[in-house]
């Protein structure tokens, strides 16, 4: 006499497995990378020539491998880039080694003091990520504080709490001018 061993219905279990799946699919969040929001330059034309950059207009920023900062040739600190890019940028005592200052009109703001000048960034490519994100950070912050205070000189209100169209106006007056150069290996591999 052989004894048969019941068989489980297994049809329905794909069913079933397909239907969990696609629960923890669609209630569960995925986590995206956030990246850092910056406008590429438009491909150079080999036809036009480069303008001259006048040297003054130019905030040089250089990280090496032991993620230690070199601000124009000056041994630099994160802690205060933010505010050397603002006083770069601002130029409020229109120091001639720091950059120009152009009047413009600009929209709703009338005439505006604009920079010309622009941050050159290199990193070492032995620079942390962290420490190139911290940098990154410094330097928009400092753009952003001085948008904040002309858009508080200009309509009594944050660069964020302003219109789409004011904001366009006040992007145009104070650009976030951050160059970033092809990392170099200045110190060997980390």
């Amino acid at each position: 006499m052989s004894k048969k061993t019941p068989e489980v219905n297994s049809g329905s279990m794909a069913d079933i497995s397909f239907l969990l799946l696609t629960f923890f699919l669609l209630t569960s969040s995925i986590n995206t990378d956030q990246g850092i929001s910056r406008k590429l330059p438009p491909p150079i034309d080999k036809k036009v020539k480069a303008p001259d950059v006048n040297k003054r207009n130019v905030l040089q920023v250089l990280v090496n491998m032991n993620d230690q900062l070199l601000v124009n040739g000056e041994p630099g600190d994160i802690l205060t880039l933010k505010d050397e890019a603002i006083k770069f940028l601002t130029n409020p005592s229109n120091d001639p080694n720091m950059s120009e200052q152009k009047e413009e009109p600009i929209g709703m703001l009338g005439m505006v003091k604009k920079s010309r000048g622009v941050i050159s960034l290199q990193n070492d490519r032995g620079t942390s990520y962290g420490m190139y994100i911290k940098v990154q950070n410094e330097l928009t912050r400092g753009v952003n504080e001085i948008r904040d205070k002309l858009s508080m000189d200009k309509f009594g209100k944050k660069y964020i709490d302003l219109n789409e169209e004011l904001q366009k106006d006040i992007a145009k007056a104070v650009p976030i001018a951050i160059s970033e150069a092809e990392p170099k290996n200045i110190g060997g591999k980390k």
